[in-house]
C-alpha cells in the first residue's frame, strides 16, 4: 500500500518572537537572526526534497520556505495560520498579567478565545480541514512526499488530534525551522483520520534515515 511522507516545519524567527509577543495574525517576517538560523541549519540538516509543499499565508511561513524549498512548487493554504489572538495581538505577554480578559483567557478550553480573537474550536476545525486537504491532495496527484511549512501551535494540533501515537498538544513542541515527519496511508487517513508520527524533523546530515 502506497505510504505518504509528510514534514511539518515551523516557521523561522521573528522579532515578535525575540520580543514575546503574541503574533498570531500579525503579518510579520523573519528577523535576520531568523534568516541566518534557517540558512545555519540547511547546513547542518537534512531537509529531504518535497514534491510539493503547503505554506501558510503568513509572511513569515512563506520566507521560511522559500528559505528551504526555493525550487518547489508552492501552495498557500489560509487555514494553516496561526491562532488570532484579537485584542492580544502584537502585545507582550507580562504586559497582559493585569488584565481580567487575559486571566481569564489563560485558563484555556474550547470555547475561551481572546476578546476578538479566535477560539481553540475554530482553530482545531480548520486544522482538520488543512489536513484533510493536504493528504487528499497528495493522493489525488500522487504525490507521496510534502513538506506544510506553518505555525509552532498549528502544528501541536494537528499531531495532537490525527497523530498516532496519541500525545498533547504540550508534548510536542518544535523549535523554528523544525517540526515532525508523519507517515499516512490512505486506509488509515480514510477510516481513522489518523496518521503515524515517525519522529522529529529535520535529520542531522550525519544521520541515515531509512
Amino acid at each position: 500500500m502506497k505510504a505518504y511522507r509528510i514534514q511539518f516545519i515551523r516557521h523561522g524567527l521573528t522579532q515578535g518572537n525575540l520580543d514575546g509577543k503574541y503574533i498570531g495574525i500579525t503579518d510579520e517576517g523573519l528577523c535576520s537572526q531568523g534568516v541566518d538560523e534557517i540558512k545555519a541549519k540547511l547546513e547542518k540538516y537534512n531537509y529531504p526534497h518535497a514534491e510539493k509543499i503547503y505554506v501558510s499565508p503568513l509572511k513569515r511561513c512563506r520566507e521560511t520556505a522559500e528559505l528551504i524549498y526555493s525550487d518547489c512548487t508552492m501552495r498557500l493554504v489560509p487555514e494553516l495560520r496561526e491562532m488570532n489572538f484579537g485584542d492580544f495581538e502584537n502585545k507582550r505577554a507580562v504586559d497582559l498579567m493585569e488584565r481580567e480578559d487575559y486571566k481569564s483567557f489563560l485558563k484555556g478550553g474550547l470555547d475561551n478565545p481572546a476578546p476578538n480573537g479566535e477560539s481553540m474550536r475554530d482553530v482545531v476545525e480548520r486544522c482538520y480541514w488543512a489536513a484533510d486537504f493536504i493528504i487528499t491532495d497528495m493522493m489525488k496527484l500522487g504525490i507521496t512526499s510534502t513538506a506544510v511549512i506553518t505555525h509552532g501551535g498549528i502544528i501541536m494540533n494537528i499531531l495532537s488530534c490525527f497523530g498516532l501515537p496519541k500525545l498533547s498538544p504540550m508534548e510536542l513542541p518544535c523549535d523554528f525551522g523544525e517540526g515532525y515527519e508523519v507517515l499516512v496511508t490512505a486506509d488509515m487517513w480514510q477510516r481513522s483520520n489518523a496518521f503515524e508520527i515517525i519522529g522529529k524533523f529535520p535529520y542531522l546530515l550525519s544521520d541515515e534515515k531509512e
